[in-house]
């Protein structure tokens, strides 16, 4: 095996030996002829160009189908509520806050000191004036007073003899003056101690409603140490504020509305009694007081009101609902409805913002001095997702009414 593997070997040598020396190439076919690099060039440069033409025509392409489907894909008409600017003659009024007080109130108190023996009153209730209240201990007080009625009653019987004698003859003139002296000064300290013992018994002073009891029996009290609160219900005092700008449309005799939060929804009426005749220095606000009658005794003093004065009227002017205007910083604007033809000869709504200079708020509509005339339309509710020009549609669902008592935030 190996041997003739040799062989075979030997015989492939001189086999490529004989080829070598004949001339004859071992391969036949010709050789490559390399691609030059300019070629190449051009090549790549064509196909870079056909790429970005292609991606220029694509983004073209793509941006006009993309305003093409939004120009023919506008978004449906925003509903909306409309409302008329209206010309009608509002009521002049000016709002302020304030405070009831009472027109009569007093803590009730005792004149001079002494010890609680009785209380002869019940907190809460109503007395009339001169009702007894409190008893002080007026024991010795009741003994000097039986003291001088009974020296009055010697020096009077002493008087009446001595005046018998005199007109007899049978006594001076002297002995008359001495008795009637006596008797006046047993007189006078009768007086001297009833009022005393009127101090020891503290009174009503008015009538009136009264308050939560201070003190308890066997209490020693100093004067002018509070009992019980008195108070008259009956009539009160609204005292409020204003701007030194709206002092002179103020006159005594005006009507005066009042509302309070214990009561929504009903509305006190008075008539302004008193006008400070100063204007304070560091507010510049001036001080009005309205009387206001309390029949029914459910206001109370201390309550927080809002008061409204009822001014001459004014001539007409143009509202709108308080919900149409827009309050910003920027100003106060409406959205105000237009029509406009389409090309198609449809008829479109769409809503404008118009800024507008607004007056005063009376019932739910907003006085517009100017930005808008009579018969103007504007969206009432809906304009928080509105844009000026955007189209919108009119609801048929009625406007949300005004509350007659606006929430507190």
């Amino acid at each position: 095996m190996r041997a003739s593997r040799r062989l075979q070997k030997v015989h492939d040598m001189n086999i490529v030996a004989e080829h070598k020396i004949s001339g004859e190439p071992i391969d036949n076919k010709a050789p490559k002829r390399p691609v030059r690099p300019v070629l190449w060039f051009i090549i790549v440069g064509a196909l870079l160009a056909a790429l970005v033409g292609g991606l220029v025509w694509f983004n073209y392409f793509r941006g006009q189908m993309i305003k093409q489907f939004f120009a023919n894909n506008k978004p449906p008409p925003t509903a909306v509520s409309a409302a008329e600017a209206k010309s009608e003659v509002v009521p002049n009024l000016l709002t302020a806050v304030g405070g009831l007080a009472a027109v009569h109130q007093v803590d009730v108190s005792a004149d001079v000191n002494g010890r609680v023996t009785e209380i002869k009153f019940e907190p809460g209730t109503h007395v009339e004036a001169g009702t007894p209240l409190v008893q002080f201990f007026d024991m010795p007080e009741q003994g000097d007073l039986a003291n001088y009625k009974a020296q009055a009653t010697v020096a009077q019987l002493s008087l009446d003899r001595a005046k018998q004698l005199a007109s007899r003859q049978f006594g001076p003139q002297a002995t008359v003056d001495n008795a009637q002296a006596a008797y006046d000064q047993a007189l006078a300290g009768i007086a001297k101690t009833e009022a005393v013992i009127s101090q020891k018994l503290v009174r009503a002073p008015f009538s009136g409603d009264l308050g939560v009891r201070k003190v308890e029996v066997g209490q020693y009290l100093t004067a002018g140490t509070a009992i019980v609160s008195l108070t008259d219900l009956s009539e009160l005092w609204a005292n409020f504020t204003v701007t030194e700008k709206d002092s002179g449309s103020l006159k005594v005799g005006q009507l005066v509305r009042l509302k309070v939060d214990a009561y929504p929804g009903r509305t006190f009426e008075g008539k302004i009694t008193t006008i400070e005749p100063q204007i304070a220095a560091d507010t510049r606000n001036i001080r009005v007081q309205a009387t206001i009658a309390n029949p029914e005794k459910i206001l109370k003093p201390g309550m927080f009101v809002t008061t409204t004065v009822v001014l001459p009227e004014k001539p007409a002017v143009i509202t709108v609902p308080e919900t149409a205007v827009d309050y910003t910083l920027y100003g106060d604007s409406v959205f105000v409805i237009t029509e406009k033809k389409e090309e198609d000869g449809k008829t479109s709504l769409s809503a404008v913002r118009t800024f507008v200079q607004t007056g005063n708020r009376v019932e739910g509509r907003v006085e517009i001095v100017k930005g808008l005339k009579a018969g103007d339309k504007v969206v009432a509710v809906g304009q928080l997702k509105l844009q000026s020009g955007a189209a919108v549609s009119i609801s048929t669902d009625p406007a949300p009414q005004i509350p007659a008592q606006p929430p507190r935030y």
